[in-house]
């Protein structure tokens, strides 16, 4: 990120601006950077003015608490603004519920698209994600950072040996760094439900993405975002999975962007 602009609150931004055209902001999920999206940024900079950016408390951007969901979406209105006072959003994961938020708030945007918001649609999951959120907390609250990982990754679905294998690995250090801000993501899913009446508030398009591999839950909650926002559409990816080949998106992303 080779770009700084600051937030409402006076939080300083990390951003990159690549590419001509229409601005595209890409907004990154839990335990993930700018970086994360760089490679996608890359695919669609031929046709738009794509910006990746670190949100706050990521990588290298600074971090003012107290946090609230309203911080970060004035933080996606300063990097509208910089880039030319509208743009359409591109989120994955939670970064997609965080785009749908912004939009929702009437931020001058054009167009929304999201990747496998997860949205708890199955039998249990509100009473899932108030545990999980009860757990985060604790963890955070006593500095047990590792135990904060740990407690996201099992709610991603990741096998107990995987997680003990990723405490061992090179990158641990990095995830428990950037462990604070699951609680940001967590705020922003809120209870973990499909959003409805926010969702019917987003007056432009609405692109939800899913893939075909991913468990049938995702794909599940993106249909239903698109079915409930008035202008929402739904594609899947054959073969994909959350982890997303930025070649296979891309070329979909572009066609919705260049569309309306």
């Amino acid at each position: 990120m080779d770009k700084q602009i600051t937030s409402r609150d006076g939080t300083p931004l990390a951003y990159a601006r690549t590419g001509q055209g229409p601005a595209v902001v890409l907004v990154s999920g839990a335990m993930s950077t700018g970086a994360t999206v760089a490679p996608l940024a890359a695919r669609l900079a031929d046709r738009f003015t794509v910006v990746p950016y670190d949100r706050r408390g990521r990588g290298a951007s600074g971090d003012t608490p107290p946090y609230a969901v309203a911080r970060e979406v004035e933080d996606l209105a300063a990097l509208i603004e910089a880039v030319g006072g509208d743009a359409a959003l591109y989120g994955i994961s939670s970064g997609g519920a965080l785009a749908l938020t912004a939009a929702a708030s009437g931020l001058p945007v054009r167009q929304v698209a999201v990747y496998e918001p997860p949205f708890a649609v199955y039998e249990g999951g509100a009473e899932e994600r108030a545990r999980y959120t009860r757990n985060l907390t604790e963890a955070l609250d006593q500095g047990r950072h590792g135990d904060a990982v740990e407690h996201f990754l099992r709610l991603t679905g990741l096998a107990e040996t995987m997680i003990q294998g990723a405490r061992q690995s090179p990158i641990w250090a990095d995830m428990e760094a950037i462990a604070p801000t699951l609680a940001y993501d967590d705020a922003v899913m809120g209870d973990g439900l499909v959003p409805r009446e926010r969702l019917a508030a987003i007056t432009v398009p609405v692109l939800a993405v899913a893939g075909g591999a991913s468990p049938a839950w995702l794909r599940e909650a993106t249909r239903a975002v698109a079915e409930t926002a008035p202008e929402g559409s739904y594609r899947t990816l054959e073969d994909q999975t959350h982890m997303v080949d930025p070649d296979v998106l891309a070329p979909v992303l572009a066609e919705f962007f260049a569309g309306s």
